[in-house]
């Protein structure tokens, strides 16, 4: 094969607060990001082969992102530029108690509006697994576009990776999110979730969402992450925890679980077996080598340019 991973969906601009005015306006940073594209950044940081479908605008800031992704070294073939739509944007500030929020300039952006017949679907038939998120679900063209192309990859037998981010802003209501996000792990046979996302779904913790996913939508591994508390993994053998990365001075948290199911996805594929095949000590030393990159790429803003190679005493 090719590619060991493709992936579909967003690809855009964060606007990352640095600073804010005496009134509360905030001073942005440009960095290049969208869930996908951050994943692959850390397949191909760490010696994976890797591809994006998106769309962007034929604007200043969607020429960045196509050179920002090939200097990544991830594959622009599957990248369409329209004239027609801008590309996007999100803003993520801090509110009054220091928490992320998020804005986006998506009405629509391009990546919502990429439709099936302007994909270069021979990336798939070149791949070893296909990836994909929730935010390529919350509006036409790009929900169908991923239902297809998700039923396209799956047909040709590729391993499916999902990653339920949840973006409230994005959806015009949180029943069709739960809805499109539940479908999307029904397709999945490698799951990354957020605790706070299993919470949303199913209003339990991680271990037991974990197990949820397992035995009621057929995913054949999942990794529960929970932020600053590390990883639970669970295939239906085996199951367990990594602690995550200590002692990190954090700057940014945008991109660290897309950085951890890119890592843990690209070290599965190493290994040449099944999820489901996988056992502890397998397991352990994938969540580990996750859990270290994804807690190094929070001391750096953003998402693509934050994916660092482990130095040797943390590989």
């Amino acid at each position: 094969m090719k590619y060991d991973v493709v992936a579909l969906g967003e690809l855009l601009i964060d606007f990352t607060c640095t600073a804010a005015d005496a009134e509360g306006y905030p001073t942005l940073a440009a960095h290049p990001g969208g869930a996908p594209a951050n994943f692959l950044a850390a397949v191909a940081k760490f010696g994976g082969r890797a591809a994006l479908l998106g769309k962007v605008g034929t604007d200043a800031f969607g020429r960045l992102l196509r050179q920002t992704l090939r200097r990544a070294g991830i594959e622009t073939r599957g990248i369409v530029a329209s004239d027609d739509v801008f590309t996007t944007l999100a803003f993520v500030t801090l509110d009054e108690n220091g928490d992320r929020e998020f804005s986006f300039s998506r009405k629509p952006g391009a990546d919502t509006q990429l439709c099936f017949d302007e994909l270069e679907l021979s990336l798939i038939d070149e791949a070893r697994a296909f990836h994909f998120g929730s935010l390529s679900l919350t509006d036409e063209p790009s929900r169908t576009t991923t239902r297809r192309t998700v039923a396209y990859a799956k047909e040709r037998g590729k391993l499916i990776s999902f990653d339920p981010n949840l973006r409230k802003p994005l959806w015009k209501d949180l029943d069709a999110a739960r809805a499109q996000m539940l479908w999307g792990l029904s397709q999945a046979d490698v799951v990354k979730i957020g605790d706070e996302e299993i919470d949303f779904l199913f209003g339990l913790g991680p271990e037991d969402g974990a197990r949820k996913i397992l035995e009621e939508y057929g995913a054949k591994l999942v990794f529960a992450t929970c932020g600053a508390d590390g990883c639970l993994f669970a295939n239906r053998s085996v199951s367990g925890h990594v602690d995550a990365l200590k002692g990190v001075k954090v700057a940014d948290t945008t991109g660290a679980g897309d950085i951890f199911g890119g890592t843990a996805l690209c070290k599965l594929l190493e290994l040449g077996k099944r999820p489901e095949e996988l056992n502890e000590a397998e397991l352990r030393r994938i969540v580990g080598f996750a859990c270290k990159a994804a807690g190094l790429s929070v001391g750096i803003p953003g998402g693509i340019s934050a994916v660092l190679a482990l130095p040797e005493d943390l590989s």
